[in-house]
């Protein structure tokens, strides 16, 4: 007797399982049942399992009966004809959607040549195992599973043409290659999702080899020519929005330039760039701390003498400015409404970037790397035929992660340069590798993919071939630009007193316990004075009962809590987060005793 579960809850005893487990598989084949469900026979533990819920990962599969897949010639014209659809083959049960648990009692052929009579499922394609952004990888047969969902990850931040109307749109964070590209080597996903019309790379040429050590780990060199002629520049967007509120009282914000007599207002510099409606003008060139929007607000807090005195017009200063680290080029301004019909001011700025030191580029196949050394075109190798590549990528990234799509791609993206025509590197259906390489070798070049190269500083020949081809490549959003800081002196935190955190904070950068190590190390020890002083504070301390005594400036008094004023009072120096947590005991009923001796 084999238990049945229906959605994990216990339903009921059956005779024979296996009978009753395809009984339900036709009957939602025949549509009896929903074609949602999914049946699940354990024979170790003689339980069947009926899935109906919701939030199952399920996927498509061509039913096989008696070696025969379900799915016909008759049935592909009508597709083409356009005379079934997906949901007919569904509902007449050519295909249907598995689960993770009833694919435990399915057998699945991966094409149709493989189709035995034990065979229960056919796959569709075996491109339909990926995802969308996955399935546009080329050879990804040829490649470590790993650096498939990295390669995957990788395409999802490449910067590219994300939508064609973007001057109408105020997105948040975006940026645009300016000359992209479609690849040379496509597979059929490119099709399905139409990517020539979001591309978001450009084919380069690519050598394989090191050059002065600065292609070290995962850097990749890129010769200064490629920039100048337009490699990987792109421009990066971001708005600034503000909206007239309405607050309790009728008071509301106002946009406009700020009057002098304004509680916090700036300095006439900030407010240089607005003009008589207190927006700044497009095209304006803004800088960090430059005021792009004016506004005014009422006061935060109204006192009851206030709300009858004329003090109540003096406003608070409001204006919308650009953050620390930020600079760019006004490139639009909108004037609109919100929902409640208070005014709404947008403001976008862009930035151009051109490729520099520490920008990320990317191929297809999880190869990442950081630009470390631009070269002059004059000083970068060159192949006999004259060729100079447009990036330096190292031959230490090949062989642990085993990204041999990597090497083909290159072999593939040479073959349909000469060529002029695209291959085609669908996973599982790909041209096959033989195929481009006596293509290669008819076109007048190594079947391999190597060439000889000269050194570009002293026209030597170099004693290696080179692997060299062409190649898609991918700028990533993460950009030096919007990462790098720095700071001496900044804000601080009021709780405690110790240096904001974050780069639009201005923050500090944080030296810890192992930073500490690394400067005793090197001998710099007294460095340790400077860098762990962000919150000094020197605080009054009663030597009698050892608590933080009490400093009365008004009356010039110094006395303690407990012990009253005839005691000894010492200043120490200690953290500020140290007298915080001092505090925070004393609120437990903790009693914190400090005894001090003397340093001499």
């Amino acid at each position: 007797m084999a238990e049945v579960y229906v959605n994990g809850k216990f339903a009921g005893l059956v005779d024979n399982a296996p009978d009753f487990v395809q009984r339900v598989r036709q009957d939602r084949r025949s549509g009896v049942l929903s074609s949602e469900v999914n049946v699940y026979y354990d024979s170790v533990i003689d339980q069947i399992h009926v899935e109906g819920s919701r939030g199952r990962c399920r996927r498509p599969l061509i039913v096989v009966k008696d070696g025969m897949p379900a799915l016909t010639e008759r049935h592909v014209k009508q597709l083409q004809k356009g005379e079934l659809s997906w949901s007919d083959l569904v509902a007449q049960g050519v295909i249907e959607f598995l689960d993770a648990g009833e694919e435990e009692n399915a057998l699945v052929a991966f094409s149709d040549q493989e189709v035995t009579p034990e065979h229960t499922h056919l796959e569709i394609s075996p491109l339909a195992m990926l995802g969308v952004v996955t399935g546009l990888i080329p050879y990804g047969d040829y490649i470590q599973s790993a650096r498939l969902i990295i390669g995957s990850r990788n395409l999802k931040q490449s910067i590219g043409m994300y939508a064609t109307n973007f001057p109408l749109r105020m997105d948040m964070d975006v940026n645009l290659l300016h000359y992209p590209q479609t690849p040379l080597v496509t597979s059929m996903m490119h099709e399905l999702s139409d990517y020539d019309a979001h591309p978001s790379g450009q084919n380069i040429i690519v050598a394989i080899m090191s050059y002065k050590g600065y292609n070290m780990e995962d850097a990749v060199i890129i010769n200064r020519g490629s920039i100048e002629r337009g490699f990987g520049r792109s421009t990066y967007f971001r708005p600034a929005v503000t909206e007239e509120l309405r607050y309790s009282g009728g008071l509301m914000d106002t946009i406009g330039m700020p009057d002098k007599d304004v509680k916090g207002y700036k300095s006439e510099r900030d407010y240089r760039l607005l003009e008589d409606d207190g927006i700044v003008h497009p095209e304006a060139k803004v800088k960090e701390e430059d005021v792009i929007i004016g506004k005014t607000s009422p006061p935060r807090f109204l006192s009851n003498l206030e709300e009858y005195s004329l003090a109540s017009n003096i406003r608070r200063e409001s204006s919308v400015s650009l953050r620390h680290g930020e600079e760019g080029v006004v490139d639009f301004v909108a004037l609109t409404e919100n929902e409640e019909g208070n005014k709404l001011v947008q403001v976008r700025i862009r930035d151009q970037r051109v490729p520099e030191i520490g920008d990320k580029f990317v191929s297809r196949h999880g190869q990442k790397g950081v630009v470390g050394l631009i070269v002059p075109e004059a000083n970068m190798p060159f192949t006999a035929s004259g060729v100079v590549p447009d990036l330096l990528f190292s031959p230490h990234g090949i062989p642990s992660r085993m990204t041999i799509s990597h090497l083909i791609e290159l072999v593939a993206g040479k073959t349909a340069a000469l060529g002029g025509r695209m291959v085609d590197g669908t996973i599982f259906s790909g041209e096959p590798e033989e195929q481009i390489r006596k293509e290669l070798a008819a076109l007048g070049f190594n079947e391999r993919g190597t060439e000889t190269m000269y050194n570009g500083i002293t026209g030597e020949m170099y004693e290696a071939k080179i692997y060299i081809g062409n190649m898609y490549y991918l700028k990533l959003k993460h950009m030096v630009a919007n990462k790098i800081h720095s700071r001496a002196r900044g804000p601080i935190q009021l709780l405690t007193r110790q240096p904001t955190e974050g780069r639009a904070k201005e923050g500090g950068l944080r030296l810890g316990e192992m930073e500490k190590d690394t400067f005793v190390a090197h001998g710099a020890s007294l460095l340790l004075k400077e860098r762990f002083d962000s919150d000094r504070t020197i605080v009054p301390v009663c030597e009698g009962c050892g608590v933080i005594a009490i400093h009365d400036t008004l009356k010039d008094k110094r006395y303690c809590p407990i012990c009253g004023e005839n005691v000894e009072i010492s200043d120490i120096e200690i953290s500020y987060a140290f007298k915080l947590i001092l505090d925070e005991f004393k609120s437990l009923g903790v009693y914190p005793r400090l005894v001090l001796k003397n340093k001499y």
